[in-house]
C-alpha cells in the first residue's frame, strides 16, 4: 500500500456513529408521517445483529481454516438461501425444497469453481474460506434472488394457462414443449436483475465489491476487474439456478401419465 493510500479501519465508537445515519432517515420518516419508523428500526436491529454475528463467526472460521468449518458455513448458507426462495414461491408441496436447494448449490459451485479453477487458477484458495465464502455468499445470494423470481413466476404462470396447457397437450405435444413458453419467460424474469445490473455497472453504482477495495486501498484496475470477475460469476450463477430451478419445477405438475395437474 502506497504512503497515499491509507485504510481507515472501525471501530466500535464509529459503528455506532454510524447508527446516525438510520436514525436521520427514522427521524424523516416520522416527520413525513410515512409509518416506515418500526420498519426501518426492526430491519437496521437485524442488520446489527446478523452482520455482528456473522463477522464473530467467519472470524472463527478464518482463524480455524478448517475445511469441515467452510463446507458446513456453504451448507448453511445454501439452505437459508433455499428456504427464503422456497417461501417466495407458490408452492403446492413440501418437497420443493430440495429442488431449489440442488438449483442454487449447482449455480453457486459452478461459478465458484470457474472462478477458481479457470480464472484464478489458485489451487491453494481451494479450502481457504477468506476466498470462497465471499465469492460464493455472493453468488448463493444473487441466485437465490433469481431463483424466486423465476420459480414464482412459473408456477403462477402454469396456474393460469392451464388450458392452453391440456390444449398443446391433446394437440400430440409433450409436457415439456407445452410449457417450454412458460418456462422461458420465466428464466429471462429471474435473469432481469442481473442483466439491467450489468448494464449500468460502473455508469450508475459502483458495486460494493469495487468500493470496498477500493476503500481498502486496492488499485480501482483491479477493484473493477474483480468487479468483472464477479458479475460474470453471478451471471453464470443465476442462469445454471434458474434452468435447473424450472427444469424440475415443471415435471412436478405432469403426473405418471403425463396429464397436466395445475399448481
Amino acid at each position: 500500500m502506497s504512503a497515499n493510500q491509507v485504510l481507515v479501519t472501525l471501530d466500535l465508537t464509529d459503528l455506532a456513529l454510524s447508527t446516525g445515519a438510520i436514525g436521520i432517515a427514522i427521524g424523516l420518516s416520522a416527520w413525513q408521517s410515512l409509518g416506515l419508523e418500526g420498519r426501518l428500526a426492526l430491519a437496521a436491529a437485524r442488520t446489527l445483529v446478523q452482520l455482528l454475528v456473522v463477522g464473530t463467526v467467519l472470524q472463527v472460521v478464518f482463524a480455524w481454516g478448517s475445511p469441515l468449518a467452510l463446507l458446513a458455513v456453504l451448507a448453511f448458507m445454501t439452505t437459508v438461501a433455499a428456504i427464503a426462495a422456497k417461501s417466495r414461491i407458490a408452492k403446492r408441496s413440501g418437497s420443493l425444497l430440495p429442488l431449489v436447494w440442488l438449483a442454487i448449490f449447482a449455480g453457486g459451485a459452478v461459478a465458484v469453481v470457474y472462478a477458481n479453477a479457470i480464472v484464478l487458477r489458485r489451487p491453494d484458495l481451494w479450502l481457504n474460506p477468506q476466498y470462497i465464502i465471499p465469492l460464493a455468499g455472493i453468488c448463493i445470494g444473487n441466485a437465490t434472488n433469481s431463483a424466486a423470481i423465476a420459480g414464482d413466476r412459473f408456477t403462477r404462470l402454469l396456474a393460469a394457462n392451464r388450458l392452453q396447457i391440456e390444449t398443446h397437450l391433446c394437440l400430440g405435444a409433450t409436457p415439456e414443449l407445452a410449457v417450454a413458453a412458460y418456462r422461458r419467460e420465466s428464466i429471462r424474469a429471474g435473469m432481469l436483475s442481473i442483466t439491467n445490473s450489468m448494464m449500468v455497472v460502473g455508469l450508475v453504482t459502483l458495486p460494493g465489491v469495487v468500493t470496498g477495495q477500493i476503500l481498502s486501498g486496492v488499485d480501482p484496475l483491479v477493484a473493477s476487474a474483480y468487479q468483472i470477475l464477479i458479475m460474470f460469476s453471478l451471471a453464470l450463477a443465476d442462469t445454471i439456478a434458474v434452468s435447473i430451478l424450472t427444469a424440475g419445477l415443471w415435471r412436478r405438475y405432469f403426473n405418471s401419465a403425463m396429464q397436466f395437474e395445475s399448481p
